[in-house]
Formats: C-alpha cells, structure tokens, sequence
C-alpha cells in the first residue's frame, strides 16, 4: 500500500499514511498484549466480522489498484493518499496485522503479570513502531521511483495489474 501510496502521491504527502501505519500497529500490539485478543475468545462472531470486513477492504483497494489511472499530479485534488488516522484504524481490520502482532507478543512477553510484563510489551510495541518507519521508508522511496517508469502506460497497467493480482493472492491464508 505504500508503494503504490509513493507511486500516486509522492514520499511527502504518504508520510501520514506511513505514519499512520506505525503508530495504529504499535497501539494495537499493545492493547492486543493488555488482553484485548481475549474479545476473540469471548466473542468469536466479532473475529469473523474482522476477517470478512479486512477482505472486503483488501479486494476494494485490488480493484483500485487494478484500475488506478497514471499518477496524479499535485493540483489533482480528486484522488487523496490515506489519513493518518485511516491508515491507524486499517491496522484494526487487518488481521495479518493482528497474527503478527499475537505471534510476537507469544514469543516475547513473559506470561507473567507485572511490571516485567508490561515493560516488555511496552519494549515490543515500541520496537514495531521504530522498525517500521525505515520499512515503510523503503517501500514508499520504491514507489518514488517508480513513478517515472509507471507513466507509461503499458508499464502501469502491467505493474497495477501485478501488485493488484499479490495482495489478492496475499488473501489466501485467510480462506
């Protein structure tokens, strides 16, 4: 999502949609640690509501990937890179996310409650947040430079088409 964020919309105006991403995955490892995973536990419709809106969500952003017309320029107003806040509540519905976020609080949070506990949870949803911004650097600089080939229109389409086809396909372990 960064990359073709940083294809559309260039490094500067991505940077709360990045942000956006890091901060609302780093909350969210750290209410997952707090106990919020047990809602699953309790309520199992509410993870099957989460699944099913997260691939909703993810086969309308392939179907606007697939489609996206060449990169707008900056007095374009008619198409806008994700929110802050939009890319922060995303993290919500993403359950890759949410295994992710599971798996490294299993593997690196002393069961135990307490101090200890809470340090280490804090350390982990910290660590995510500060290991993120030069991931999401990367993939949004990527599109960057993309940009220039992606004006082609043959180029884009095939790309578009591509990365389109991936995050369908990503949706596999889901179903």
């Amino acid at each position: 999502m960064l990359l073709a964020s940083g294809v559309n919309f260039g490094f500067k105006r991505t940077l709360p949609h990045m942000m956006g991403i890091n901060f609302g995955f780093g909350v969210m490892v750290f209410l997952i640690g707090l106990g919020l995973a047990q809602l699953f536990t309790v309520y199992p419709a509410l993870h099957l509501l989460m699944k099913w809106g997260s691939i909703a969500f993810m086969l309308y952003l392939s179907w606007k990937i697939a489609t996206a017309t060449a990169p707008k320029t900056n007095l374009d107003k008619a198409s806008q890179p994700m929110t802050w806040w939009q890319a922060a509540m995303f993290q919500w519905i993403n359950p890759k996310g949410w295994a992710m976020g599971l798996s490294a609080i299993s593997a690196y949070v002393p069961e135990q409650n307490g101090a200890a506990s809470m340090l280490h949870l804090s350390l982990l949803a910290i660590m995510f947040v500060i290991v993120n911004i030069p991931v999401g650097m990367v993939w949004t600089l990527f599109g960057v430079r993309l940009r220039e080939w992606l004006a082609n229109d043959k180029n884009r389409r095939a790309f578009n088409y591509v990365m389109a086809t991936l995050l369908v396909l990503s949706l596999a372990p889901m179903l």
